[in-house]
């Protein structure tokens, strides 16, 4: 974030050059240029800079996630105040889950172990365990046993109750059920 205040800085005094020139070039041919030009353009850099990291920041995210780690869901989001979004919405939060590393039961194979990664702009990211059930299908979050404890993967799932639906158009249940057995 602090690159990021700092490269808005950056452009907010690109912009104010560009004007300083139009102001001097102005001033070269006779005529003058108004007062309030400079910090116009100011402000449209760090404008302007602003509304391109809101739509570059889910690009960005995407290409720094390392092998494994696929995108299952994305949420768009249309705001009052960014009235662009309404003509293109953005994307501020997505999840992601490590695909690669997914788990299967010993006993049952049609239980995933997964790692799920709640990405959302300007915080820092989330790390949940979802145990997967393929045949039902549900899922429901991972409790990791205190140390000295022997709860297994298979014991928590019968202890859990709070399973949630998964439909089977799910994007979560495609990656981890469907792809996993094709």
């Amino acid at each position: 974030m602090l690159f990021e205040f700092i490269a808005t800085i950056a452009a907010a005094f690109g912009m104010a050059g560009l004007a300083l020139i139009i102001t001097h070039l102005c001033k070269l041919s006779g005529k003058r240029a108004p007062k309030w030009l400079i910090p116009l353009f100011a402000a449209i850099g760090i404008f302007g800079f602003q509304v391109h990291q809101e739509y570059n920041w889910y690009g960005q995210q995407v290409r720094q996630l390392p092998d494994g780690v696929e995108v299952v869901k994305t949420a768009e989001s249309t705001e009052w105040f960014r009235p662009w979004s309404y003509v293109k919405p953005q994307v501020l939060r997505f999840i992601a889950a490590d695909t690669g590393n997914a788990s299967m039961h010993a006993d049952n194979p049609d239980m995933h172990l997964v790692n799920l990664y709640l990405f959302e702009r300007r915080r820092s990211v989330q790390k949940i365990l979802q145990v997967i059930d393929c045949t039902t299908p549900a899922r429901a979050d991972y409790v990791i046993p205190e140390k000295g404890s022997t709860l297994t993967v298979d014991e928590h799932v019968k202890q859990t109750t709070a399973w949630r639906e998964l439909t089977t158009d799910d994007p979560l249940f495609i990656k981890i059920c469907t792809d996993a057995s094709v």
